[in-house]
């Protein structure tokens, strides 16, 4: 494959809900461009770009795949994304890599929930936009019903350029509305034919929709449109891309994947209207001095690292953008973001895990460098003399927790190594080593997530898991207050130990966990042994008095005491701070305290009465409601119990059909309720025994 100016490249972001066909589409892209000479049909699991065991096994997209084809005299660069919701995060890091966004629907189920979150993304991020109505070939196909539905939800923006010939197993070709040209296919070769009679007054129609929307950016265009003259092609085409790189028009396409209909056509409009690789301006911070800078493709080199792909036979590949400059074999690697020089000997492009090798890469292009050390996605690559650092990709927050144990006894170091791998390759996978609880955490997207996780682990790496319920963090506090004595005094022959103090307990509300106050006068405890009072009370507090977990909100107070001139030592001292904690604090009125979080519930409203039911019986507060950014959305704001949100992540996914989402933040400790504490207090009784 040779080299290419940036302005030459697209890079596409194929996005869709899962079904919907996305891989069967670039695939067949692939196909009409020669880069591959067959592709997979239907379940056959031959597909070249879902080449995992566990893509194969499922037969979808897990992790985002890379597949670059050369089509008139210019080079697309297609990232594949996975449709289904527990693994997009790869969408967000194939979106960071990208200058354009191909979104696919399918002809029968239409706008799905995954397609409304790839599009809102895109918004987001100020992603140009372009559909494909793919499956028009399929029964039940809906080419009007859907655009009507996205124009709804979407807006005005979404704009079709064609019109398809048939619907169903009638499905024969696609009309181009600005050129008032019909194509229709047989294997896959494309004939040129008039517009049928029976859709002359449909393309009309939506063709005066296409040179309205060409002109509505354009001053002298609306100008002309405006004063009744006729559009040329050219400029119709010159609006609809203007508008496409502003996000005031998303083209519209249709076709059928399985059938190779509209392939050339997407290709063709992919080159005309997605935004080349040199548009794209990226804003980044001066390592050295913190400001932000705005980097153009004639800069000197910079790179962001995307994606990373850990193999325990290949090892460790990391998918580059190249932003600005150009990278050749041999030049220096500074990646400074952890501010080291990379060894590195050469790099490729991947379509789907064939390794094509290359010598350079230019601005707006993507390539895959193997073995790289140090480096981790969302790392920059850059110059001594150009030092600066892109911002990291904003994950969705993983949030189903479920601690992992490994099934054979002695495995904990592997399980823990195989699981820091699969955190560095998947950054919705965050790790976790609980100190407090004694676990091996580990927080990810859903059940589905999850058992991808367990699965990788043990084809990858070797090493089997068992699932158990993760360590909740209770705190204790006290109440009320009490005054106490401690003595520890031995004598067995030769120096003895002695240490007495009186203390207080009373409870702080102002957020403190501990706080020691001195009130010894007249040296009834020598100062070198008030230290020990101190600790052998934060010991105590920190181990718990009533079901073993770190007590907070306590102050003590030392009162008085009494030493004695041989005997006494900080080991003494300590142990009678302990004993006096230990008969004060069940006279201090004693309680279990739970974390409660904050959570937004964000979903359609016909979900409402079930997700409002569903907090009330998790004991969650509901605070209120307010109108989501998308008209029927509404946002449920709650306070919710941590103990309580273990398996919520897939109880509103099933409650919603999927639609609903939702995130949480700490917000503080409350109260068990006293039925639900007595039960953890006996089970940790009973443990004790």
């Amino acid at each position: 494959m040779k080299e290419y100016a940036g302005d030459l490249i697209r890079n596409v972001a194929v996005v869709s809900h899962d079904g919907a066909g996305k891989t069967a589409l670039v695939e067949t892209l692939l196909l009409a461009c020669g880069a591959v000479a067959s592709v997979g049909k239907g379940q056959d699991n031959k597909h070249i770009m879902d080449f995992e065991p566990e893509e194969i096994k499922r037969n979808v997209t897990i992790q985002l795949g890379m597949a670059p084809c050369e089509w008139k005299d210019h080079k697309i660069n297609f990232i594949d994304t996975p449709g289904y919701s527990e693994f997009h995060g790869e969408v967000r890091a194939a979106l960071r890599a990208s200058d354009g966004m191909l979104m696919v629907l399918s002809a029968t189920s239409g706008v799905e929930v995954d397609t409304v979150r790839a599009w809102d993304y895109g918004v987001e991020l100020q992603m140009p936009r372009m559909a494909f109505i793919n499956k028009m070939d399929m029964e039940g196909a809906d080419f009007f019903g859907i655009l009507e539905k996205m124009r709804e939800l979407f807006g005005k923006a979404v704009m079709p350029l064609q019109v398809p010939i048939g619907e169903g197993p009638d499905f024969k070709g696609v009309v181009d509305v600005a050129k008032r040209t019909a194509y229709v296919y047989d294997n896959g070769k494309m004939t040129e034919i008039p517009v049928p009679t029976e859709l002359a007054d449909k393309v009309e129609e939506i063709r005066e929709m296409t040179v309205e929307a060409a002109a509505e950016g354009n001053d002298e265009l609306l100008e002309k449109y405006l004063d009744g003259e006729e559009l040329s092609l050219e400029e119709i085409r010159q609006g609809l891309r203007e508008g496409m790189i502003t996000g005031r028009v998303c083209p519209v396409m249709c076709g059928s994947a399985a059938m190779n209909i509209g392939m050339d056509q997407v290709l063709d409009r992919m080159i005309r209207y997605m935004p080349d690789a040199t548009k794209r301006v990226m804003t980044a911070e001066d390592v050295d001095s913190g400001e932000q800078k705005i980097v153009h493709v004639d800069k000197p080199f910079t790179g962001f690292v995307f994606k990373t792909i850990l193999d325990p036979f290949a090892g460790k590949q990391s998918f580059v953008r190249v932003f600005s400059g150009e990278l050749k074999e041999g030049d220096k690697l500074l990646n400074v973001t952890q501010g080291v020089e990379e060894k590195w000997g050469k790099m490729y492009t991947l379509i789907g895990k064939q390794q094509v090798p290359v010598t350079e890469a230019g601005a707006g292009d993507i390539v895959v460098i193997p073995k790289l050390a140090a480096s981790k996605t969302g790392d920059t690559f850059a110059t001594p003399e150009f030092k600066v650092k892109y911002r990291q990709i904003r994950f969705p927050q993983p949030l189903l927790t479920v601690a992992m144990v490994p099934e054979k006894k002695g495995d904990e170091e592997k399980l823990a190594s195989a699981l820091q791998k699969i955190g560095e390759e998947d950054l919705t996978c965050v790790v976790v080593k609980d100190v407090e609880g004694r676990q091996m955490q580990v927080k990810c997207m859903g059940e589905v997530h999850l058992e991808h996780i367990m699965n990788k682990m043990e084809r990858k790496y070797g090493v089997k898991a068992k699932l158990e319920k993760p360590y909740i963090p209770y705190r204790e506090t006290i109440r009320g207050s009490a005054e106490v004595e401690g003595k520890h005094k031995k004598q067995s022959g030769g120096h003895g130990q002695y240490g007495h103090v009186k203390i207080s307990v009373e409870p702080l509300y102002d957020g403190t966990d501990f706080e020691f106050v001195d009130k010894i006068f007249g040296g009834a405890v020598p100062k070198q042994y008030i230290p020990a009072v101190e600790k052998g009370a934060k010991e105590t507090l920190d181990k718990g008095l009533i079901a073993g977990y770190p007590m907070i909100g306590v102050r003590v107070t030392l009162l008085d005491g009494s030493y004695h001139s041989v005997d006494s030592s900080e080991l003494a001292f300590k142990v009678a701070a302990a004993q006096a904690l230990k008969k004060a604090i069940p006279e201090a009125k004693p309680v279990l305290l739970e974390p409660v979080y904050e959570v937004n519930v964000i979903a359609p409203d016909s979900f409402m009465g079930d997700i409002m039911g569903d907090l009330n019986s998790r004991r969650g507060r509901v605070l209120g409601m307010e109108q989501g950014e998308r008209e029927g959305i509404t946002i449920v704001k709650a306070q919710v119990p941590f103990a309580e949100m273990l398996d919520y992540v897939t109880v509103l996914r099933s409650m919603t059909q999927g639609q609903g989402v939702f995130n949480m933040t700490f917000s503080s400790y409350e109260e068990v309720p006293h039925k639900l504490a007595e039960g953890i207090i006996a089970k940790y009784e009973a443990k004790e025994e």
